[in-house]
């Protein structure tokens, strides 16, 4: 869903009748609807049941990618992909699953798969989506969406069991946290995502920056207060969660800068002396690897985090995608230095990635799993949207002219892997940071619980497992 249109991009205004700032919000509000549903989406499955959320979540992708099939309208289109956006929720929700059912010999690739997915399918999305376009109606895309969000659900109602644990003892759902959260968090990714077309100085930017955080600090003291809240402060603030949140910023803004550079590398004309020329669906399948690696090192990381602890599994993670990009910088000369690059960067996020989820779950209640999780995947998106901005503005500015059009330059390209490298060693440094492994070991409920935690409860576990 992140990168179903993105073969379409550049088609998007002649298809939908539009300019091409508003057809952006074609991709900007898959964004924007991912970041709302996942926190929320994961509190309500704490609440009321991991697989009902699954299975509603799911539902709406299906009616969202039907609805993007019908139609030519971008006002309409845009609402679709809003809705296909809150399929993002998925991921935090089956983390949850996993460590409520999962055996603990299996927990661990489970959880990094899992974790990973989150690059894994827009990595491999990326071609899939190319050879589709190419070759089909562009609705034929969403159509395919609609058909695997069916084929979704069908497999989680039939395979998927429903968690036993749920967190019966908070009372109602927060839906005023929910509303201020939902709007402090658009707030501020409109300004990072719309901030360079905008202008960062201008009326709408700075107005549209204030309210982000004032409504954020609003929500601040309103969650501090409430006696059921959206998220729990409290948690969040311990070291090892806060840490590892913001972690997880620098890991998703280090992460987007490959997924931005090597289509654009690729395509480039080879007449600018860097370029390779190639289509969509070959640089498509040039990024491909990166999703690859990814998937298949889980196992790995898994052995990883478990010899070795989470945290050294993150710090180890971010280690290697700032050693791959700074690789990036002298091996950008031939196709296999492009895919050796973003291959050892997804290696490099399967490491973090699987580590992630690992050190919330060891630090929140088992009742809160999802929600915990649905904020983290929140801070991963944060930064990938901040990435999106700032190697949109570089690669925007540092061009050169080709045949009478500015695209962007080889130093622009060079720029952006070591912009990357920065973040990752960012992110080195927060994650050291994080408490050792004695605070890390992952808390796993037994298949066989069948009642829901009180209040209580929640608290004694929340005390045995703070660092």
């Amino acid at each position: 869903m992140q990168t179903l249109v993105v073969p379409l991009v550049a088609d998007l205004p002649e298809l939908l009748d539009a300019s091409a700032s508003n057809t952006a919000w074609v991709v900007t509000a898959a964004l924007l609807g991912a970041a709302v549903s996942t926190p929320i989406l994961g509190r309500l499955g704490d609440m009321y049941g991991k697989k009902r959320m699954m299975l509603i979540s799911l539902g709406i992708l299906t009616i969202g990618s039907v609805l993007g099939a019908l139609t030519s309208s971008l006002l309409v289109v845009i609402a679709a992909r809003t809705l296909q956006g809150l399929s993002l929720g998925l991921v935090p929700l089956g983390i949850s699953v996993m460590r409520d059912e999962l055996p603990p010999e299996k927990l661990g690739s489970a959880l990094g798969l899992m974790s990973s997915s989150l690059g894994i399918g827009g990595a491999l999305g990326v071609p899939l989506a190319a050879v589709i376009a190419q070759q089909f109606n562009w609705h034929v895309l969403f159509w395919g969406a609609a058909g695997l969000g069916l084929l979704t659900l069908a497999l989680v109602w039939r395979v998927i069991p429903e968690s036993p644990v749920r967190d019966t003892g908070h009372g109602r759902f927060d839906f005023v946290g929910a509303a201020g959260l939902s709007i402090g968090v658009l707030a501020l990714l409109l300004v990072i995502s719309k901030g360079s077309d905008w202008g960062w100085l201008t009326g709408r930017t700075l107005g549209v920056a204030a309210v982000g955080v004032v409504v954020l600090a609003a929500w601040g003291a309103w969650e501090l207060r409430s006696p059921s809240p959206l998220v729990d402060l409290r948690i969040s603030a311990r070291r090892q969660v806060l840490m590892t949140n913001l972690t997880s910023v620098a890991i998703g803004f280090a992460m987007y800068g490959v997924s931005l550079v090597i289509p654009q590398l690729m395509q480039a004309p080879t007449g600018t002396g860097y370029g390779f020329g190639q289509s969509m669906v070959v640089a498509g399948l040039c990024f491909a690897p990166f999703g690859v690696v990814m998937m298949l090192a889980s196992p790995f990381t898994a052995r990883v985090s478990s010899a070795f602890g989470p945290k050294t599994s993150l710090m180890l993670g971010a280690l290697t995608i700032g050693v791959s990009y700074g690789l990036g910088v002298v091996l950008i000369h031939h196709i296999w230095q492009i895919i050796l690059v973003s291959s050892l960067v997804g290696l490099g996020i399967a490491l973090a990635y699987s580590a992630m989820p690992a050190l919330i779950m060891s630090a929140v209640p088992p009742t809160e799993t999802a929600a915990a999780n649905g904020l983290n995947t929140l801070m991963r998106s944060i930064g990938t949207s901040s990435s999106a901005a700032v190697v949109g503005v570089v690669l925007a500015h540092m061009t050169t002219t080709y045949q009478g059009s500015a695209v962007p330059s080889l130093a622009g390209f060079k720029t952006t892997f070591i912009i990357g490298a920065a973040a990752a060693a960012v992110a080195l440094v927060l994650a050291a940071f994080i408490p050792g492994r004695r605070a890390s070991a992952p808390v796993v409920i037994p298949p066989q619980r069948d009642t829901a935690l009180t209040s209580a409860e929640n608290t004694a576990q929340a005390d045995a497992v703070s660092p």
